[in-house]
């Protein structure tokens, strides 16, 4: 796509205040050496966003033999975003402040069968609902919320195209989000959610070359190419959990048989210990998350079950890891989201091993494979700064969209 003048500002404004995010304070020379972007082009951006009070001046510097430079700092209190998590058993909301440090957090259960487009919305309503009024802050306040759904999403239209595990096509998300949300609303998938977040605060900070492999109920993974998020043409760039593992293997979702997902997966992994064990206590039928749990503390344990389930799914991530370390060299693979994060250390020492039998020698000595380190929800932290990014692109133009008054609003419009 032709990019105009105004999206390459967009862009360079947005870079300016994630780099003034990540290293407050700062200098504009450092900013300039940071982006890459000439010192008279950063001064031009600093200075638009000071008046956009997201950011304040707070002192000097001294600089060797000449004058003092200036210092710059995310303002906390410029404004609110809120990351939306929208996963497959639930919905986790966080509100932060403009440095990204959270101020509240909601979480509601999505139990089967309440995976109706209505229903999922009736959650996220309730949980935005719940961190605005936790953290007391005004309407006027919040920039936007960042919506991640799973599956493939139009980020122009809003429209969730097609999440597997709940056969959704062609869902109006952030239409139906609209009659209930007044904030504006910005909408992208756990992938590049969780990409974002590494990038910005993450294992991949600093890295050019990353792929974030993002383990819940479904699985991808999050790319991060030449030190930017990759999205492909389409907004589809890593939809590796559906690619091939096993030919002829486990029915998808999608339709297809034998994908990364249905191996490592929360449902895949409750497969390969009910198939090894079907009567085990570690399996609770119907709940993800009690499993996944159980085998955690069973690993820790030594109990023998736990460790060769844990043992079995490492081997098909491992497998499957080593394509990704072949196809794309990347720098690091950082395991993400909630059974990466429950299984924990003992998952990401087999997952090394089981890469390393896979994967040719030289990018994979090029290549560190570990464990996300951000201690909050990745998702919720990538989506708001799809929020943080949508409010930059909106400043000059018209405002972003609202629904019309509606009753049940979280909010009133500000």
């Amino acid at each position: 796509m032709k990019r105009t003048s105004r999206d390459i500002r967009t862009a360079n404004r947005y870079e300016v205040l994630r780099q003034i995010i990540a290293a407050s304070p700062t200098s504009r020379q450092e900013l300039a050496v940071a982006t890459g972007l000439s010192l008279a082009t950063v001064a031009t951006l600093v200075g638009e966003l000071l008046d956009l009070r997201m950011i304040t001046e707070v002192g000097f510097e001294d600089s060797a033999g000449g004058r003092p430079r200036g210092l710059v700092a995310v303002d906390s209190a410029g404004g609110a975003l809120i990351g939306v998590d929208i996963a497959e058993t639930y919905v986790h909301v966080e509100l932060f402040d403009l440095a990204l440090n959270v101020l509240a957090r909601a979480e509601e259960d999505v139990r089967p069968g309440e995976s109706l487009p209505e229903q999922v919305v009736g959650h996220v309503a309730a949980a935005v609902g719940s961190v605005v009024a936790q953290a007391g802050v005004e309407a006027a306040r919040v920039l936007g919320v960042g919506v991640s759904v799973p599956g493939q999403v139009d980020r122009d239209t809003g429209l969730s195209e097609y999440a597997p595990n709940w056969d959704w096509h062609d869902v109006p998300l952030l239409d139906l989000l609209a009659e209930h949300i007044a904030y504006p609303l910005y909408l992208d998938n756990p992938l590049r959610a969780c990409a974002v977040a590494e990038l910005w605060f993450g294992a991949a900070r600093g890295h050019e070359d990353a792929v974030v492999v993002n383990l819940g109920t479904g699985v991808g993974a999050g790319l991060v190419l030449g030190g930017g998020l990759h999205r492909g043409v389409s907004n589809s760039a890593g939809e590796w959990g559906h690619t091939t593992l096993v030919l002829d293997g486990r029915l998808c979702h999608c339709g297809n048989h034998g994908c990364v997902e249905t191996y490592v997966g929360a449902p895949g992994i409750m497969l390969n210990l009910r198939e090894l064990s079907p009567r085990s206590p570690l399996l609770h039928p119907g709940d993800q998350t009690a499993t996944i749990d159980a085998l955690a503390r069973g690993v820790q344990a030594g109990d023998p079950v736990a460790v060769k389930v844990v043992r079995d799914t490492a081997r098909y991530l491992g497998a499957a890891v080593a394509d990704l370390v072949n196809l794309l060299n990347p720098e690091v693979v950082v395991l993400s989201s909630w059974v990466a994060s429950r299984l924990g250390e003992p998952l990401v020492l087999e997952v090394r091993e089981a890469v390393a039998r896979h994967a040719l020698r030289r990018p994979l000595a090029a290549t560190e494979i570990v464990l996300s380190p951000i201690p909050t929800d990745p998702v919720c932290l990538g989506a708001a700064t799809f929020a943080l990014e949508g409010a930059l692109q909106s400043v000059g133009q018209r405002g972003p969209r609202r629904a019309a008054p509606a009753k049940g609003r979280t909010a009133p419009p500000s």
